[in-house]
């Protein structure tokens, strides 16, 4: 019993780290009307790490690509601003085009390299049980920085500051948890929240969903021994929809994103 609660210790601090990280941002994707853009960043991200990973495999390596996947999301960010900016029509689909050209590109890479396939598979749906300390406690810190972020009125709305932190805090939760469950743990509890409000007195925290449905999945995984990155991404993103399932207003209302509460 001891023995796994200190393997799953590291692991589990990660996991809600990651979604008490992720959860404000994807908030604030909601309200912007660009989701794609987590999509489109994290798989920059994926790709800068993809090459580093491909051209060292020495002990130094870590490090160097958690750097080149901040780098590669950092500009990704950046990029995703300016299409923003520019575009009152269509900027969904540029964005959706970025993701697919930098997906595209981590598969061409993947080809050059005999384990790049299984790299480029790990990046995509990493094993979360395999998180370690320092991840742990760089999800941790991040997670608080946002936190704060979230809860100074504005701040996080202003440009400069919500891609600057999507950018730094997609990198490294896409090298502990995945593709996929970063962008679960980023929309779901943005969406059930939005849902949610419609049938409820207060305001539902997406961060409180975020914590609650990635810990199920989580349990969920080492209970029938499932992929932990996939369940993460799996269960999260059904939850989300529960809403879905009952009726709220009338058939065809649309549902306000600034609703959505951190």
């Amino acid at each position: 019993m001891n023995d796994l609660i200190a393997t799953l210790l590291w692991p589990t601090v990660t996991l809600v780290a990651g979604a008490v990280l992720l959860a404000p941002l994807g908030v604030e994707v909601l309200r912007r009307g660009i989701v794609f853009v987590d999509l489109a960043i994290a798989q920059a991200a994926a790709l800068a790490a993809l090459l580093v990973q491909m051209r060292w495999h020495d002990a130094g390596s870590p490090l160097a690509v958690a750097a080149a996947g901040i780098l590669g999301a950092t500009v990704a960010a950046m990029l995703v601003r300016l299409l923003a900016s520019r575009l009152a029509r269509g900027r969904e689909a540029a964005i959706g085009l970025l993701y697919v050209a930098g997906a595209s590109g981590g598969l061409i890479a993947s080809a050059y390299d005999a384990h790049g396939a299984a790299h480029f598979t790990h990046l995509l749906a990493a094993d979360v049980l395999w998180a370690d300390r320092a991840q742990a406690l760089t999800l941790g810190v991040l997670a608080f920085m946002v936190l704060v972020l979230a809860r100074r009125r504005g701040l996080l709305e202003r440009d400069g500051v919500f891609y600057a932190a999507l950018g730094i805090a997609v990198a490294p939760a896409l090298m502990a948890l995945g593709l996929y469950a970063v962008f679960a743990l980023l929309i779901a509890p943005a969406l059930w929240s939005v849902l949610r409000v419609r049938s409820t007195a207060g305001r539902p925290s997406a961060v409180k969903f975020a914590v609650t449905s990635a810990l199920a999945a989580l349990a969920l995984s080492v209970a029938l021994d499932l992929p932990s990155g996939a369940t993460v991404a799996c269960v999260v993103s059904l939850a989300g929809l529960l809403p879905t399932i009952r009726r709220h207003g009338t058939h065809g209302e649309t549902v306000d994103p600034t609703d959505a509460s951190s």
